[in-house]
C-alpha cells in the first residue's frame, strides 16, 4: 500500500512557467515569480526531493586575489562603435544576445564584425539558419567581408552546430539566429520555449568550456521585446538592442544588460548600400543644412546614453479645415507634443495655435523621448505659429512643466560642450547651468514666457 502511495505522488504532474522557469505542484493563472499571466503550463511529474552527495570539484577554490583576471580581458572587435557599447570588446567565453526588428541590419553588422575578427587571424565561425550559404556569400561580397579565417555554415540542427565547433575550433561564433536552430532531443518546433532554452544553454556551455566568444541573434515580438523565454536574457552575459527606422540611415545599438561594462552607452551606425559603418560623430545626420533661418525649426541637444547628439525639431502649423484639428508627429512622442501645445496656449498666451493643424517631426530619423527636448518643441511650435524664424546658431535645452516653468535636466555641461564644438554660439537653458564653454552665450530662462522672448516678433511687441 505504501509503495502504491509513493508511485501516485511521483506521477503527480507539476507546472512550470515558460517565461522564468518557476515551478509549482498545481496550476495557477499567474506566475508567482515573474507575475506573468497565462504562462504556467503542465510539463510532467514533479521532481522528487533528493540529497546530492558531494562530488569531485573541477578546480580547487583559491583566494580571489590569486585568480588570473587576464583571461577575462576584453578584445576589440574592430568595430569601435560596438566596442563602445560592449565596454571595450568581446570577453573570451562571453555570450552576447543581439536583438532587433527584421530588416534593421543585424546580419549585415555581425557579418562585418565576423570578417574584422577573422582579419585579425582569429578563427571565426558564422552559422546561418535563416539563409543559405550562397546568400550570405553575396552579402559578404557586397560589404567586403571576405577572409580566409572566416568560416561559413548553414545549419538548423544543434548537433551539427556543435560538430562545426569541434572541426573549426573558432575564437568567435556568430549564430543567426537562435530561434532557427533546434535540438533533435527536445520536442517542439524551432523557436519554441523549450527549444530556445536548450539551444542557448548548449551554446553557453560550449562557450564557457572553450573560452569562445559567442554572439546570438534574437528575434523580437511585435511589442519590441525579445522573443522566447525571459530566462534567455538571464543566461547570457550581454543583451543588446539594435534599433532604427528602416526608412532612415541611422541605426543605434543600446546595451540593456552587460556583465563586463556599463549599460548607458549607445553605438551609432549608418546603413548604406555598401554595408554598415560606425558613426563617431553622428550629429550631422540630424541637422538640415540651410543658409537662411526657417520658421518652425529649433535645435536641441539630446543624450543617447552618455553621448550628446544635436538634433533638429521641426513644426508646421496651418489653418484647419475640420472641426477637430490634426496632430501628427514623427520622431516625437504625441502625448508630449500635446502637453507642450497646451502649455504654449495657456502659459505662452498663443491662443490661435489650438485651432490649427499641427505637424511636428525630427530630422534624420532620430527619436526624441527625453524631456530635455521640451523647450525646443515649444519654441519650434511658437516659431511656426508666428511665422517668425528663431535666431541662427541657437540651441534650446530644458524640460517644460505644466505650470510653464523650465526645469533642469542632466548633463547640461556636456550638451553645451557638444553644441559649442559644432559651432553654435547661443543657448537657452534652465537656471544654474554650471560651467559654460568659451565663446558661447547662454541665456537662463525660468519659464516659457522668458524663452519666447527670443522670437523677434514677440520681442518687439512686449
Amino acid at each position: 500500500m505504501a509503495a502504491r502511495t509513493r508511485t501516485t505522488a511521483k506521477d503527480r504532474p507539476s507546472y512550470r512557467c515558460t517565461e522564468c522557469g518557476w515551478t509549482t505542484v498545481k496550476w495557477v493563472g499567474r506566475c508567482g515569480e515573474c507575475q506573468t499571466w497565462g504562462t504556467v503550463e503542465e510539463y510532467g511529474a514533479a521532481p522528487a526531493v533528493r540529497t546530492t552527495a558531494p562530488g569531485r570539484v573541477t578546480a580547487p577554490a583559491r583566494p580571489i586575489g590569486q585568480v588570473d583576471g587576464r583571461q577575462a580581458t576584453a578584445r576589440g572587435t574592430g568595430v569601435p562603435e560596438l566596442d563602445r557599447v560592449l565596454g571595450g570588446g568581446l570577453v573570451p567565453g562571453a555570450v552576447v544576445l543581439l536583438a532587433g526588428e527584421p530588416g534593421v541590419g543585424k546580419s549585415t553588422l555581425l557579418l562585418d564584425v565576423a570578417a574584422k575578427a577573422a582579419s585579425g587571424q582569429a578563427r571565426t565561425l558564422y552559422v546561418t539558419g535563416e539563409e543559405s550559404a550562397g546568400q550570405v556569400r553575396l552579402r559578404a561580397d557586397r560589404i567586403g567581408a571576405i577572409s580566409d579565417h572566416l568560416y561559413l555554415a548553414a545549419e538548423t540542427d544543434l548537433s551539427a552546430v556543435l560538430g562545426h565547433l569541434d572541426d573549426v575550433k573558432p575564437a568567435l561564433l556568430v549564430l543567426d539566429s537562435v530561434q532557427t536552430v533546434a535540438s533533435p532531443e527536445i520536442d517542439g518546433a524551432p523557436g519554441g520555449m523549450a527549444q530556445v532554452r536548450e539551444v542557448a544553454g548548449a551554446l553557453i556551455r560550449a562557450s564557457k568550456e572553450r573560452g569562445m566568444s559567442t554572439i546570438l541573434v534574437g528575434h523580437v515580438t511585435k511589442d519590441g521585446a525579445i522573443a522566447g523565454p525571459r530566462l534567455l536574457e538571464h543566461l547570457v552575459d550581454v543583451v543588446l538592442h539594435f534599433e532604427g527606422d528602416r526608412h532612415a540611415r541611422l541605426r543605434l545599438i543600446r546595451g540593456v544588460k552587460n556583465r563586463y561594462g556599463a549599460t548607458d552607452e549607445v553605438g551609432c551606425f549608418e546603413l548604406h548600400d555598401e554595408g554598415i559603418t560606425g558613426l563617431a560623430d553622428p550629429s550631422g545626420l540630424f541637422l538640415t543644412r540651410r543658409d537662411e533661418a526657417v520658421p518652425g525649426t529649433c535645435l536641441t541637444v539630446t543624450l543617447e546614453g552618455r553621448r550628446p547628439l544635436v538634433a533638429e525639431v521641426q513644426a508646421l502649423t496651418v489653418a484647419s479645415q475640420i472641426p477637430s484639428p490634426r496632430r501628427t508627429t514623427s520622431g516625437l512622442e504625441t502625448s508630449r507634443v500635446s502637453m507642450m501645445l497646451a502649455v504654449l496656449e495657456q502659459r505662452g498666451r498663443i491662443h490661435q495655435i489650438g485651432k490649427c493643424d499641427i505637424y511636428s517631426a525630427t530630422v534624420g530619423g532620430v527619436r526624441l523621448s527625453e524631456p530635455s527636448a521640451d523647450l525646443a518643441v515649444v519654441l519650434a511650435l511658437a516659431s511656426a505659429a508666428s511665422d517668425t524664424p528663431l535666431p541662427k546658431n541657437l540651441v534650446a535645452i530644458g524640460e517644460v512643466g505644466l505650470a510653464g516653468e523650465v526645469r533642469r535636466v542632466t548633463g547640461v555641461q556636456r550638451r553645451l560642450a557638444e553644441a559649442a564644438r559644432l559651432g553654435f554660439t547661443h543657448a537657452l537653458v534652465p537656471q544654474d547651468p554650471g560651467k559654460v564653454p568659451a565663446g558661447m552665450r547662454v541665456t537662463e530662462v525660468a519659464d516659457v514666457s522668458e524663452a519666447l522672448r527670443v522670437l523677434p516678433a514677440r520681442g518687439r511687441t512686449r
